[in-house]
């Protein structure tokens, strides 16, 4: 079997292609066979007000192509230019390569593996706005 296999919690809610979908009582597994699906876990999602950093900003650009919210051709290049100002504050080897992913990923319109690799930096964002408040 190939495709991307969700594993969802009971109750757990998920976008796909548009659809919010919502599991029953027991854990379940979903095999999505669909290439290049749109699929965002509703526990994951941004909120609008929630997207006030830097970071997740972008993500929440990235998400709204996921949802149909937005237009990828539209969207990307709004996303690159967020990767490339975030590219210059996270100068780390880490950050570095998440956010290379991250523009690979919108340029070959894989929108949740470039939202998958900007998520990785939000603990790092976090920190750093902590030591900045310290």
């Amino acid at each position: 079997m190939s495709g991307l296999v969700l594993k969802l919690g009971p109750h757990e809610r998920v976008l796909i292609n548009g659809a919010v979908i919502e599991n029953g009582e027991r854990r379940s597994r979903l095999a999505i066979m669909t290439p290049n699906a749109n699929i965002l876990r509703l526990r994951d999602a941004i909120h609008p007000e929630e997207a006030n950093t830097p970071v997740r900003r972008v993500c929440y650009l990235a998400q709204l192509v996921l949802s149909g919210d937005a237009d990828p051709a539209d969207t990307q290049r709004q996303l690159l230019r967020g990767i490339e100002q975030l590219s210059q504050v996270l100068t780390d080897h880490d950050s570095r390569t998440q956010l290379a992913a991250a523009s690979r990923a919108v340029l070959d319109d894989q929108h949740y593996q470039a939202l998958k690799a900007l998520r990785s930096l939000l603990p790092r964002e976090e920190r750093l706005f902590a030591a900045g408040r310290a």
